[in-house]
């Protein structure tokens, strides 16, 4: 019984989750932002409501939320300096030689194929909008967001992808199996 309290259904979790994003200043908007600068040059067409629709789809993902819960959970205990070392400097420090923030966001972009690495690999490097914010290691409010800015792209990455799935079969392609 103790057991069955500690497994939520996707649903809770995923309500969960947006409510931890938004307490560490991320909303699904902002990602979904993120996700229309990466689409809009493929489809013009593309608004920022379906970009929502696309990262709401991804978050809703068991894997994904396991991964952001995992990620924002080590933020927070290096905020308050529970890690011991050399982890807590590492990741206090956002050690650019680390990668394990970089590792988990890649299983949240794995959720939609290879496409999703090269989005992921491109806002990585560039960090656009909110992840440049949460990047920003001079910023005033500057907490340890050494897995959320990776999170955030790779949610926007994902969702990327799963835009690019849906909407990317042209008719030429799809006749030509025909």
């Amino acid at each position: 019984m103790e057991e069955q309290q500690y497994r939520l259904n996707d649903a809770k979790k995923y309500d969960l989750v947006v409510k931890r994003l938004n307490e560490r200043g991320v909303s699904l908007k902002e990602i979904a932002q993120i996700t229309l600068d990466l689409q809009k040059k493929y489809l013009p067409e593309i608004t920022l409501d379906t970009c929502l629709a696309h990262v709401e789809r991804v978050v809703m993902k068991r894997e994904v939320q396991h991964a952001i819960l995992t990620g924002l959970e080590l933020d927070i205990l290096a905020e308050k300096n529970m890690l011991s070392e050399p982890l807590q400097t590492i990741l206090t420090s956002d050690y650019g030689l680390y990668g394990i923030d970089e590792i988990l966001a890649l299983s949240i972009v794995n959720v939609y194929g290879s496409i999703g690495l090269t989005n992921f690999g491109y806002v990585d490097k560039t960090k656009p909008g909110l992840m440049g914010r949460l990047d920003d290691k001079n910023s005033p409010n500057h907490s340890c967001n050494t897995f959320l800015d990776d999170i955030v792209g790779a949610i926007a990455a994902a969702a990327a992808s799963s835009v690019a799935h849906k909407y990317a079969e042209s008719p030429e392609i799809v006749d030509s199996f025909k």
